[in-house]
């Protein structure tokens, strides 16, 4: 299948061997908590809490560990309104309070939340330490340490997880699973997880130490009852009394096989509806995302799921619970450019079980011999996406003579160049479905062959760890010219911006040599003094004449090609191609003839975006073109220019999976003049070129990459714009705000809300309203590299 992304979720292809079978759903529409009293503690000064965590309803405050009995005397970790994580403890007076600068509103992938109490360590700040997926938290909003032992947290009073429990207030929403509780002992991170060797992300691992007297480990591995599902397993029988939650066959069943390791073709993460990916805040969604809700009546609108679909064959059901009018709510099968908003079936985009017992699809129906759908109804949706085919049945029974195991008598074939999801829609306030991706069991057995949508079954990507091709490095400069090092590979491209001050971007590449720099920003020919005197195993040396011999912090970004490069003649104008397919990238230089030509770019797929510029003459800018332009459309990168119509540039012929297309513009193809060509073609699970629309919204548009996104370069195409660059170095925790512009010698522009947007499991969301970033109506592209692929992607 092929949308998949990245940043490791716990568990890819090489994780170790310690695999985790189950987790416990928390609703907080049902009030679901766990509730246990301790007794005399080993240590209350010292203790440590490690859990695995997978969010459900983003935005709302949310318990995670809580003891105490009134507002004036308890203790909380919770998750805020605004997605800050607080650690807080009243005791008459405020003894302590950590609330994070990041932000953590990521639910389509799991969350490892580590926190070490020791209030007599001599270091203050190393009172309280707070991890996240094996990296400490450092930025605070607030930070006031304990200065005693005053904690309530690990005394003989009530404790509570998934509740404030003096309030009953902030349940928590979403999923848990392998929670330690370690009483008498400050233990750092690498005693429960581990980073993996293949991918760089970081996993769990099998906890071996001792507990303490109150130290409990709950992995709700026996889901016999509800009593059983809070057994302890660290050997002290600290058992935990289960709330509101439920085992009973159905859709409040919550003993879930959503976990974060690639443990089975049952047990992984699985997808759920997405909340950051629907049409607006009156469609929604409850107990931990895996129901739809309509909050407002009178108009149709749709969510889509946190997992595209792209090859394989999958299945999944759908439950009608409630409806205002027949056929104005279900699930239905959408592709990623939907737009979100109208009837499900209405058009090209989306097809559905109609609850008047129609197949719809572009405003047209196929009746259903199932017929029409009765409260309580299950739907069954089965997709093959390699031959297109789609099938929809009810209670069991497939429509129409169906058969998706025979592959005979599909509803609709033919589906093709897209990505798929399953997703939901509906009109009324009194809407509800409840969604079922194969996290509990299935009502009914699927098609042979066909899937659970979970990480598991997605294919494997060619790159597990993006860092291995692309890598942003930072680095201070040196006026006498020194080595940079930590790319983790020897860099055939390397793009220099200083973000202190006003000072060119700098481009250098293997193909032309160190000796040769170009500024992307500028459309001067290209400079001829050493810039980089050697391209090294994990990094570059540059001398005094660049950019970086500067006593400023620099960012460099780095792509792999193949070296210095060969003769490539698979066009009518010959070329020099340094070229790394599997990546997806290739330096391509060659002498233009000043007529409608081919190049060869030695990718063996066509480029979705390709970066000219003419080295020889400094009145031709850097040509641009995108595959979400057409081929006689042009933008370029040293102007903030909208697209524009130029048949020149291209002969207004898209790329092959050979060559690329000339016309006789100077800016691509000047007659006995040097160009370069920056090739880029998408990769699935560590590079992607697209588009979005705009929404004017602080809560806006979803881009759906496949993979957690490392860098993202943005330009607005309808209108002249800025092009804009976000990456995780400069950020390193939502909200992505730090922004450098190509087409601008500037400074880095830092914490700028017009430029947010969030860096998540699975693809990115504009967080700003600004119209460089997400104008109502607006159009978009953006060109993405991966940390890693979905499938084995944590949050962020």
């Amino acid at each position: 299948m092929s949308v998949i992304g990245s940043n490791i979720l716990a568990g890819a292809s090489g994780q170790g061997g310690y695999f985790i079978d189950r987790s416990l759903r928390f609703r907080s529409s049902s009030s679901a908590y766990l509730s246990r009293t301790f007794g005399t503690p080993t240590n209350s000064a010292k203790w440590t809490f490690s859990r695995w965590l997978k969010r459900g309803a983003i935005g709302a405050r949310q318990s995670l560990f809580a003891a105490g009995s009134s507002g004036s005397s308890y203790a909380n970790i919770e998750f805020k309104s605004d997605d800050t994580i607080q650690f807080l403890s009243e005791n008459s007076s405020l003894q302590f309070q950590l609330v994070t600068t990041q932000v953590f509103r990521d639910p389509s992938a799991w969350y490892n939340i580590h926190i070490i109490y020791d209030s007599a360590n001599a270091t203050s700040t190393d009172r309280i330490q707070l991890w996240v997926n094996g990296v400490r938290v450092t930025a605070f909003s607030t930070a006031t340490y304990p200065s005693s032992p005053n904690n309530l947290f690990n005394t003989a009073i009530a404790h509570q997880i998934g509740v404030l429990g003096y309030g009953s207030v902030a349940y928590f929403d979403g999923y848990m699973t392998e929670v330690n509780f370690i009483d008498g002992q400050a233990l750092d991170p690498t005693y429960f997880g581990e980073y993996n060797e293949d991918t760089g992300v970081w996993q769990p691992i099998k906890y071996t130490g001792t507990y303490g007297t109150n130290g409990f480990y709950l992995n709700f591995s026996d889901n016999t009852s509800t009593t059983t599902l809070g057994y302890d397993y660290s050997g002290n029988s600290n058992n935990w009394t289960a709330n509101n939650v439920s085992v009973t066959s159905g859709t409040t069943y919550d003993s879930m096989t959503d976990v974060p390791t690639l443990t089975s073709e049952d047990a992984a993460n699985y997808a759920t509806l997405n909340p950051l990916d629907k049409y607006s805040s009156t469609i929604g969604t409850s107990e931990a995302n895996l129901k739809l809700i309509s909050t407002s009546g009178g108009a149709y609108q749709q969510i889509r799921n946190t997992f595209g679909m792209s090859s394989g064959k999958w299945y999944m059901e759908w439950v009608l619970v409630s409806q205002g009018t027949a056929g104005r709510t279900g699930a239905s099968l959408v592709k990623s450019n939907s737009p979100l908003s109208g009837a499900a079936g209405s058009d090209l985009y989306s097809w559905v079980y109609h609850a008047t017992g129609s197949a719809y699809f572009n405003n047209t129906t196929i009746a259903l011999s199932t017929g029409a759908l009765a409260l309580n109804d299950l739907v069954m949706y089965a997709f093959d996406v390699d031959t297109g085919s789609f099938w929809m049945g009810k209670n069991g029974t497939w429509a129409n003579s169906g058969n998706p195991t025979t592959g005979a008598n599909p509803l609709y074939t033919g589906l093709t160049a897209d990505a798929f999801f399953f997703g939901g829609w509906a009109y009324n306030t009194s809407d509800v479905v409840a969604m079922n991706f194969g996290q509990r069991p299935f009502a009914y057995t699927p098609p042979t062959d066909f899937k659970s949508l979970n990480t598991y079954n997605l294919p494997d990507s060619t790159i597990e760890d993006g860092s291995q091709y692309f890598n942003t490095v930072l680095y201070t400069g040196n006026t006498s010219g020194a080595s940079v090092t930590g790319v983790g590979f020897q860099p055939d491209f390397v793009w220099v911006k200083n973000r202190d001050v006003s000072n060119n971007h700098e481009l250098i590449d293997a193909v032309r040599g160190g000796s040769s720099a170009l500024f992307p920003n500028l459309p001067n020919q290209e400079a001829t003094q050493q810039r980089i005197s050697s391209f090294d195993s994990d990094g570059w040396t540059y001398t005094t004449n660049s950019n970086s011999a500067l006593a400023n912090p620099y960012v460099g970004w780095t792509w792999k090609a193949n070296g210095s490069g060969v003769s490539n003649t698979e066009g009518s104008i010959a070329s020099t191609v340094s070229a790394n397919p599997t990546a997806g990238f290739s330096i391509v230089t060659y002498t233009g003839t000043g007529a409608a030509a081919t190049v060869g770019h030695g990718l063996n797929d066509a480029p979705s975006m390709i970066i000219w510029k003419n080295r020889d003459d400094s009145a031709r800018s850097w040509a641009t073109w995108h595959t979400s332009i057409a081929a006689n459309e042009v933008l370029f990168l040293n102007t903030t220019n909208a697209k524009g119509t130029n048949t020149a540039i291209m002969n207004s012929t898209a790329p092959t999976a050979s060559v690329f297309s000339l016309g006789g513009a100077g800016h691509t193809n000047d007659s006995g003049e040097n160009h370069v060509a920056y090739c880029f073609a998408d990769v699935e699970g560590y590079s992607k070129f697209g588009s979005y629309t705009g929404n004017a919204s602080a809560d806006g548009p979803f881009v759906y990459l496949g993979f957690r996104p490392a860098f993202v370069l943005r330009k607005r195409t309808d209108a002249s714009w800025r092009w804009m660059i976000n990456d995780v170095a400069r950020s390193e925790y939502n909200v992505s705000d730090d922004a450098l512009f190509p087409n601008f010698a500037n400074a880095e522009e830092v914490s700028v809300t017009n430029w947010g947007i969030d860096f998540l499991s699975n693809g990115f969301k504009i967080r700003s309203t600004d119209i460089e970033s997400n104008a109502s109506g607006g159009t978009y592209i953006y060109m993405a590299f991966a940390e890693n692929p979905f499938k084995n992607a944590l949050a962020r």
